[in-house]
């Protein structure tokens, strides 16, 4: 996949991990994408290391859909609990 799908499925995955937990976040649409991005990797990574198979194979492919759902919620509630706690003055 190009580095165009990659930033795609990383908003769409992003955007639906925030519907899927819902409540406030500290960051907009850059971090999304930024989280997104970085939860497709980590579930295709995970997918590879626990399950053993190739979950990052094609745009249209679900479980490349799946594993960047999975990995962006984790990365969200990671984020949460480490920004959550600031208060802005």
């Amino acid at each position: 996949m190009g580095i165009i799908a990659w930033i795609l499925i990383g908003l769409l995955a992003g955007l639906i991990a925030k519907a899927l937990m819902p409540g406030k976040d500290p960051g907009g649409i850059i971090i999304t994408m930024l989280i997104g991005i970085a939860g497709g990797l980590l579930g295709g990574w995970l997918g590879k290391v626990i399950f053993g198979v190739d979950s990052i194979d094609g745009f249209f492919d679900i479980s490349t859909w799946i594993a960047a759902i999975v990995g962006s919620i984790i990365l969200l509630a990671l984020y949460r609990v480490f920004t959550g706690n600031r208060r802005r003055t």
